[in-house]
């Protein structure tokens, strides 16, 4: 699964680290899904839909 939330992430002027925190996950799962190794689950996409104030559809995208 495509995503953006290394761009989205840095136009905010976040780090790795500061964005794991406000999800409450580790910075490796945020490096993991930047990198597209790692989808996730349904309640971390809601997360981060309602963090970034985005539909989860401009964040996520199919390959």
């Amino acid at each position: 699964m495509k995503n953006h939330i290394r761009r989205l992430r840095t136009e905010r002027g976040w780090s790795q680290a500061e964005l794991a925190s406000r999800l409450e996950v580790s910075r490796q799962t945020v490096n993991a899904l930047e990198t597209g190794r790692y989808d996730p689950s349904l309640p971390l996409a809601f997360r981060i839909s309602r963090l970034l104030s985005m539909p989860i559809e401009q964040i996520f995208e199919e390959e």
